[in-house]
């Protein structure tokens, strides 16, 4: 994120877009319903219409798959009606030219066609964004899970850099990550292609600075993504160790991830609850819970929290850290000699630009957001102010692209993924809860009532949903939250294994999966 939460207070308009923030974020929601009160608009992209949407001034209820051409479509008119700030784009930015001179021709009726907005619509949300004093960005997976989940990305970030909406306060471009210490887990370097910091593995100055670090020779090659992991699986990599996630459940394509875990020659699985996943490991090591550790998280937005143990751990249960460390001496691998939480921490500070002005000591007082360059440093809530750390913002020239697979006469429904509020992720703990199944006991497939009516369905009663990968059987829930045509349903239920139908592609450049866009036939079952 490149602005605090504190700052969703702020903005005179919000675009929300892929994000179903109240269901997902809803402690953080908070925040956009208090400037909602106080008479800021929002405008909100989105397949379903999901509970943020009932909120919002100006709904845009956009195609699965889309949302190029809507943003193409509103950069078009943004530039028309000359809302675009040239000093900004002058003073900041490269490829404004070019950019500009590119998105004549994506006009909100082109995109009309694409997205089933109406143009009108479309026109007014750019208005509504350009002449806004302060207007930011939110989104989430409904963004980034697309084959073009990258071009969505950078087409938001036009958006903010020829409105020079970023870089101020109550502005920017702002990514509400899934789960609490994601953004953590990169600032680490648990992505293929950065060190920590994200310091690129390619370059050579990074390579010889952690050479010297671990007394070894570095691989100076990218990483592999999880993705290219999987389709190794039983090939070049025989062995696997799977750290606080649900795989089998979470994944797309599960008959393939089934088939890769099971290839391995051995698979170690460490987590704090018995999952899906572990039942196909040959070793499960049991780890803290989140009551139980001791150590430090850095939330979506930047900002680095000391985390205290409020409670011993249960039985052999120890931190990832101690696990993982003790695994890597008994390899053999010099460098993992931690003893506490507060040696790796201080590790990390000492090898990371963004946290050099972190230790233990400064972050057990307080709280900082990243980057903090020095001792002296207060922290940054407020990415770009001034300047862009690498000089300019880039404009990238984008073009729409279809999904990877696109409805057909055998496949004619859209079927779109996602979250709901009652069931974390892939309900490792809230599954365990009682209280929790009481208010969502099943998965059910949210089914327009017209589209029952011509379907032959009614309210609970039974479909086979089918992709080009599988089929599953679910009940059907009669909704006018999703469109006609469009069908939804969580990934969170091992019962009702949604991922068995997803699948179909991946971005180029993340090989982040398209589990918000899949094709699928809807047959009536027979009652039992």
């Amino acid at each position: 994120m490149s602005n605090p939460l504190a700052d969703m207070e702020k903005p005179d308009v919000f675009f929300c877009i892929g994000t179903n923030m109240t269901e997902c974020h809803p402690v953080a929601a908070t925040r956009v319903k208090k400037a909602l009160r106080r008479g800021s608009r929002m405008i909100v992209a989105d397949p379903r219409r999901i509970p943020l949407a009932e909120m919002a001034d100006l709904y845009l209820p956009i195609r699965v798959g889309s949302d190029v051409a809507l943003l193409l479509a509103m950069s078009q008119v943004i530039a028309r009606e000359n809302l675009i700030d040239p000093e900004f784009i002058a003073d900041r930015t490269a490829g404004g030219e070019e950019f500009l001179e590119h998105i004549r021709e994506f006009t909100p009726e082109w995109a009309e066609e694409i997205t089933e907005v109406p143009a009108a619509d479309i026109e007014r949300a750019a208005i509504w964004y350009g002449k806004a004093e302060r207007a930011a960005i939110y989104y989430t997976l409904g963004i980034t899970e697309h084959i073009c989940g990258v071009d969505n990305v950078q087409s938001l970030c036009n958006l903010a850099l020829m409105t020079g909406h970023v870089g101020r306060e109550g502005t920017g471009i702002n990514p509400m990550r899934g789960q609490n210490n994601i953004q953590g887990a990169g600032d680490s370097g648990a992505v293929p292609s950065n060190y920590p910091g994200f310091q690129p593995v390619t370059d050579p100055v990074f390579q010889e600075k952690f050479r010297k670090l671990y007394g070894r020779e570095i691989d100076p090659a990218k990483g592999i993504t999880k993705v290219t992991a999987l389709n190794r699986c039983g090939e070049s990599i025989r062995a696997m160790l799977i750290d606080g996630e649900n795989t089998l459940v979470s994944d797309p394509d599960r008959a393939h991830c089934e088939r890769a875990l099971r290839s391995l020659d051995h698979l170690v699985v460490i987590d704090i609850f018995p999952t899906e996943t572990s039942e196909l490991a040959d070793v499960v090591l049991p780890a803290t819970a989140w009551g139980e550790t001791d150590g430090v998280c850095t939330n979506t937005e930047r900002r680095v929290q000391r985390l205290r143990a409020a409670v011993p751990p249960v039985g052999q249960a120890r931190p990832d850290w101690w696990i993982i460390s003790r695994i890597a001496q008994r390899l053999g691998v010099p460098g993992f000699e931690f003893e506490s939480a507060k040696e790796v921490f201080n590790e990390l500070c000492s090898v990371s630009p963004i946290y050099a002005g972190l230790d233990w000591e400064r972050i057990d007082q307080g709280e900082y957001h990243w980057p903090v360059p020095d001792k002296s440093h207060p922290g940054t809530p407020v990415l770009h102010e001034g300047k862009f750390k690498n000089g300019r913002g880039l404009f990238r020239i984008i073009s729409y692209r279809d999904p990877a697979e696109t409805i057909s006469k055998e496949f004619p429904v859209w079927l779109t993924t996602g979250r709901r509020l009652q069931a974390y992720h892939t309900r490792t703990q809230t599954g365990r809860a009682q209280g929790i199944s009481y208010l969502l006991a099943q998965e059910a497939l949210e089914v327009h009532p017209e589209d029952a009516r011509d379907w032959s369905l009614g309210e609970g009663d039974w479909c086979e949903l089918s992709s080009a990968r599988g089929s599953i059987k679910i009940q059907v829930n009669l909704t006018d939250r999703s469109p006609r045509g469009t069908v939804f349903a969580s990934f969170s239920f091992n019962d009702v294994p949604i991922n068995v139908l997803t699948g179909s592609g991946y971005d180029p450049i993340t090989e982040t999966a398209e589990l918000k866009v899949c094709p699928v036939r809807i047959t009536p079952l027979s009652p039992d």
